[in-house]
């Protein structure tokens, strides 16, 4: 067997150039797994969430959200940023949106994305504000005076100098994302309580979500909330009971090229049947968090 110039035989030295590419291989990968969040500082830890929360300028009405939707855990499973760029589909009233805006600061931005007025013959869409059902036994926010558009409402929350990084979009769900961003200009995108409503809406949601991985640069966030139906149902509960059936929506997402990540149970509750809009009796819904990754 013949020594080469390093002290290995061929063969030894031919195996030992094959590991040294391999590794190569997987930092390389590894990197481009990492891409969205290589250039950003460390997650926002607990006590940065707290402060956002207990912030003085944050609404009563986003305060009384609070006690439902659990904003604390949230953002502690979506693990942000400052610097993100972020889209909060769906955004509603904007009480994630807002959230996600200060989360980020001012090196980030909050899109929040509504579809367009719909005709008056197209299938109602989600209310406003509040985001999602209503939890039985938990206080629930207000309406406000006078009805705004998701767009209206998101514009006036960013008069607010702390949430100044938020930016309305209005388009359809199929085609949710500004053309100057959609080719990987998101680190995160964020849809809370209202994947189910998709259905019966209508909304062709293959689109939507191949938008949605296109959008996002490698190593992104796709993070969805939704109100867990029964094994079988699917999205066929949508319009009755607002519940989608998990395993349905991750094999959607899935399809897509996404990757589960992780997920959430900070608001998982067994004891729910899952056979009606309001739980008999009276109780939380059992609601699952999901987080997505683009490879």
């Amino acid at each position: 067997m013949k020594i080469n110039a390093f002290g290995f035989g061929r063969d030894v030295g031919f195996s030992l150039a094959l590991l040294v590419a391999a590794l190569i291989c997987l930092s390389g990968c590894a990197d481009m797994a990492g891409t969205a969040q290589s250039s950003l500082p460390a997650p926002l830890t607990q006590q940065q969430i707290a402060q956002i929360l207990a912030s003085p300028d944050r609404s009563a009405a986003d305060r009384t959200n609070d006690l439902r939707r659990k904003p604390d855990q949230m953002l502690a499973f979506i693990a942000v940023r400052p610097g993100m760029i972020a889209l909060d589909l769906s955004a509603a009233g904007g009480y994630t949106t807002e959230l996600l805006a200060r989360a980020v600061g001012p090196a980030g931005r909050a899109y929040g994305q509504s579809p367009p007025p719909r005709a008056p013959d197209a299938p109602a869409r989600p209310p406003v504000a509040p985001e999602g059902a209503s939890t039985p036994g938990a206080p629930v926010a207000a309406p406000p005076a006078v009805r705004m558009t998701s767009a209206q409402a998101l514009a006036q929350r960013a008069k607010n100098p702390a949430a100044a990084n938020i930016v309305p979009v209005v388009r359809n769900f199929e085609d949710p994302v500004p053309p100057e961003l959609a080719a990987g200009g998101f680190d995160l995108v964020t849809l809370m309580f209202n994947y189910h409503d998709l259905g019966h809406l209508g909304i062709d949601r293959t689109r939507m979500n191949k938008a949605v991985f296109a959008a996002l640069k490698h190593g992104g966030m796709y993070v969805i909330a939704d109100h867990s139906g029964r094994p079988g149902t699917g999205i066929t509960e949508s319009g009755t009971l607002h519940r989608i059936e998990e395993a349905f929506l991750r094999q959607e997402v899935e399809a897509a090229g996404f990757k589960l990540a992780d997920q959430g149970n900070f608001m998982r509750n067994p004891s729910d049947p899952r056979d009606k809009n309001t739980p008999e009796p009276p109780q939380p819904k059992d609601e699952f968090v999901l987080k997505f990754v683009k490879p």
